[in-house]
């Protein structure tokens, strides 16, 4: 999060008519922080979670999980399609809820971890994509607090409308960018 206000001459010069200012006057950023958001997504149904959190931390991911794990009481098993990062492991939810409540929740999903280069193959890169566009814009929030005002009332807006991703990269079309041949690989059992 940053934040542009007026201060002392001793930054970027920026011109005048530009911000309506005085000649000679300059602007700077003055940096407030920053903040992570966790973005979790039902596509098909048009469900989105956005999770403001000060940090990117294994406790700060252990509580979306959870979160999430709580929304779906009755299923059996919540995919989950996680980036490699060392904070998406079973451990992060073990650290936060011990070992037998934090193993039973990391059990229920089914966690499938995106290739190395292959983010954007990740529907959670599209919210994320479209939250920036739409809850963000090119505004400079202030602190976590706004953040997080903001991103609820973004989530119920999108919720409310069952805001669904249209996501149009099936097999046929992963095998045809791949160059992957019809009987070359074998599908998990799981």
């Amino acid at each position: 999060m940053r934040s542009r206000s007026r201060c002392t001459p001793t930054c970027v010069l920026v011109p005048p008519l530009y911000l309506g200012a005085k000649p000679g006057s300059t602007t700077e950023y003055e940096r407030r922080g920053t903040a992570n958001v966790f973005c979790a997504v039902e596509p098909k149904a048009g469900h989105h979670f956005t999770f403001p959190t000060p940090d990117r931390s294994a406790f700060e991911f252990a509580k979306v999980a959870f979160h999430v794990a709580i929304q779906y009481p009755d299923a059996e098993t919540i995919h989950l399609i996680v980036d490699n990062l060392n904070i998406h492991r079973r451990k992060s939810l073990t650290d936060l809820l011990g070992p037998e409540v934090g193993g039973e929740v990391w059990d229920r999903f089914t966690v499938h971890y995106t290739p190395v280069h292959g983010s954007w193959l990740n529907q959670a890169e599209i919210e994320i994509g479209i939250f920036s566009r739409q809850c963000l814009g090119r505004r400079r929030i202030p602190d976590l607090k706004t953040l997080t005002r903001e991103t609820r009332a973004w989530n119920r807006r999108m919720n409310r409308d069952r805001i669904k991703i249209n996501w149009k990269f099936d097999r046929k079309a992963a095998r045809r960018k791949f160059g992957y041949k019809r009987n070359s690989f074998k599908r998990s059992q799981t």
